[in-house]
């Protein structure tokens, strides 16, 4: 870490200074946003999770967190808001009753799952990812959420990919982003 950027006066620049962009992965004309300079940085983690835990006010009592860097920065979030953890994962790695919601991303097709008793009608529910880019992955996790009955409070994340229309479509939602437009 630079001693001129410190977490407490800009977590923004400091996070958006360790990000490493990673051209044609993991295709050809995709630049992958690379978080693990964040992650291996003690300073750098502790201001991005310290952002997270405190970007939504009020009572939180779950933390949704979309795999598979979402887990390593909503475990902590969770843990500093006092909330339950809620992994939404990929196709095919949740043991029990799930529900299933299919979405476009950057490239290509997938789809993500959660636990149907998960969350429970009223919950209160921040969705944390690493990167908001065509919004795709976030809009499958705000229908799992809905479908439950919980409420979306909002929906954090460490960066966005500019030009992908993430933010566009996540319009009618609170969408907070510490390194907008990277």
């Amino acid at each position: 870490m630079s001693p001129e950027v410190t977490p407490a006066a800009d977590p923004a620049r400091l996070v958006a200074s360790l990000v490493r962009d990673v051209p044609d992965f993991p295709q050809p004309g995709v630049v992958f946003k690379d978080i693990t300079p964040v992650l291996g940085d003690p300073e750098g983690f502790a201001a991005a999770v310290r952002w997270l835990a405190g970007v939504f006010a009020g009572p939180v009592d779950k933390i949704v967190a979309i795999e598979a860097r979402g887990f390593i920065l909503g475990a902590p979030v969770a843990y500093e808001r006092r909330a339950g953890l809620v992994p939404v994962r990929k196709v095919g790695k949740l043991p029990a009753s799930k529900v299933t919601v299919g979405y476009t991303l950057e490239y290509g097709e997938a789809a993500l799952e959660m636990h149907t008793d998960a969350l429970r009608r009223g919950d209160r529910v921040v969705i944390i990812d690493d990167v908001v880019a065509t919004g795709g992955t976030v809009l499958a996790t705000v229908e799992l959420v809905r479908r439950s009955g919980a409420e979306v409070v909002g929906i954090a994340a460490l960066l966005e990919v500019a030009g992908l229309g993430g933010r566009d479509k996540l319009a009618d939602l609170d969408v907070r982003i510490l390194v907008p437009g990277s």
